[in-house]
């Protein structure tokens, strides 16, 4: 294991393989951008029937069964249903930006595969290619700037209806996309760290050994909890909380604007599951097969990429059909108190191990005890923050409140801190009673104990 990680650090550290696009035409642009567009827009459909049919089976039914084989055509029919539904329009919204929102956010779901490498360089109509349509020195940054830019849909789209509940779902949206992409972003800072570029295509190449997620697994983690948040997926969909909210920032829209909000939802699910195979799953390789075999050459890589892809696309669905919907200000907590602080702590001692390498005298340093030992005390740290409980102020001492239970002229029963006044029947009760019975009316205790609940 340490001979393999070593390998694998020194071949990020002699420098990793760009793609060369330098053989491309222009038509070999659009045979690529068109097979993006196509691969999206059929994985979408794909998704939602896998979604369904996954999450029917951890309920115990069949799930879409009717439509085509297996159901497959479901997901089509329901495209269909929402192409041809009457188009409404809110009449206070403003009409500009309430119909530029969705297009936003579909339009930058969009740009995020162009730099994501689906397998090596490949013969394409006699032209020597890579499986890819871009790449430059930041691509990753690039893929941050396109996740950012795309919540500007989510936000206008919720101003822009004139209403409280998009309102609300899209400032939620604003809070949810500062707190997790900070810890997204640090949790990918040590793999530009390890594999020496930011460079997609050179992160594969540099994960030729050892794929990242292994000596980086804390940073793994932390990308995987936040690419849930990142897409308002359950349990982190407060943005479009039906029991809260109704919809969300999707309120007021119907028809096809409604349609494109969805179909960038699971557009994004796509992207990050696909960032999470480049960077950590060592993008279109595959496990255990060496490096020169057919298998890791031509066109079947895109298989293993696949693969890989939908096993995280499997992730998503686990969690929706397993966890339930977190509270807003366990929300907030997991990514301010836990996430970030843990992104920051792994970084900075990432980047210490990693600087101590470059001096002779730790050139032999053993990197398995040392990152491995990291991420155990890393993990350990965050479990028992978690199962630390948080200090609550002691209750104030006060007097129950008297509660008249018949001031909006019906019963309502005492809540917490409150109590019922002294009831008249039970004083002419207890002054009719026999003094070696009971107290008399006199001696009756005059502070009414406190009553809780109903």
């Amino acid at each position: 294991m340490h001979s393999v990680l070593a390998a694998g650090m020194a071949t990020a550290a002699e420098g990793s393989t760009a793609a060369d696009f330098s053989n491309d035409t222009w038509w070999i642009w659009l045979i690529k951008s068109v097979g993006i567009l196509v691969f999206l827009l059929t994985s979408v459909l794909i998704a939602i029937w896998f979604e369904r049919k996954v999450v029917a089976r951890m309920q115990v039914r069949p799930g879409p069964n009717v439509h085509g084989p297996f159901g497959l055509l479901q997901s089509l029919a329901d495209a269909m249903k929402l192409l041809f539904k009457e188009d409404m329009t809110v009449k206070a919204a403003d009409k500009v930006v309430y119909i530029v929102a969705p297009l936003i956010a579909v339009f930058c779901s969009l740009l995020t595969f162009a730099v994501i490498p689906l397998g090596p360089t490949v013969n394409m109509f006699g032209v020597e290619t890579p499986l890819q349509l871009t790449d430059f020195p930041v691509a990753v940054l690039y893929i941050l700037a396109c996740a950012s830019v795309g919540v500007y849909g989510i936000v206008l789209g919720g101003w822009s209806s004139n209403s409280t509940y998009p309102l609300l779902g899209a400032v939620r949206s604003t809070a949810q996309v500062i707190s997790y992409e900070l810890a997204m972003g640090m949790s990918l800072v040590s793999v530009f760290i390890l594999a020496g570029s930011m460079s997609t295509s050179e992160i594969v190449s540099s994960q030729t050994q050892l794929w990242w997620f292994l000596p980086l697994l804390p940073a793994f983690v932390i990308y995987i909890v936040s690419m849930v948040g990142e897409t308002n997926r359950l349990p982190f969909d407060l943005p479009e909380a039906e029991g809260e909210l109704v919809s969300g920032y999707m309120t007021e829209y119907s028809s096809m604007k409604f349609a494109w909000f969805f179909l960038a939802e699971y557009i994004n699910m796509l992207n990050v599951s696909a960032v999470a195979t480049t960077l950590f799953l060592g993008g279109w390789r595959a496990p255990f097969i060496p490096a020169d075999s057919f298998l890791q050459q031509g066109y079947w890589p895109v298989l293993w990429f696949l693969a890989k892809l939908w096993a995280l696309m499997f992730f998503f669905v686990w969690v929706r059909g397993s966890v339930l919907r977190f509270r807003y200000d366990q929300f907030m907590k997991l990514g301010w108190k836990v996430l970030i602080p843990a992104s920051l702590v792994w970084l900075v001692l990432v980047a210490v191990v990693q600087g101590l390498r470059q001096f002779p005298q730790f050139a032999d340093l053993e990197l398995r005890t040392i990152l491995f030992g990291i991420a155990g005390v890393v993990i350990v740290g965050v479990v028992i923050s978690l199962l630390i409980p948080e200090k609550k102020p002691a209750p104030a001492a006060t007097r129950p409140r008297v509660l008249d239970a018949f001031a909006d002229g019906y019963p309502v029963p005492p809540l917490p801190g409150q109590v019922l006044p002294p009831s008249p029947r039970r004083a002419r009760v207890t002054a009719g009673a026999p003094a070696d019975e009971t107290t008399t009316g006199a001696d009756a205790p005059t502070d009414p104990k406190e009553v809780h609940g109903g």
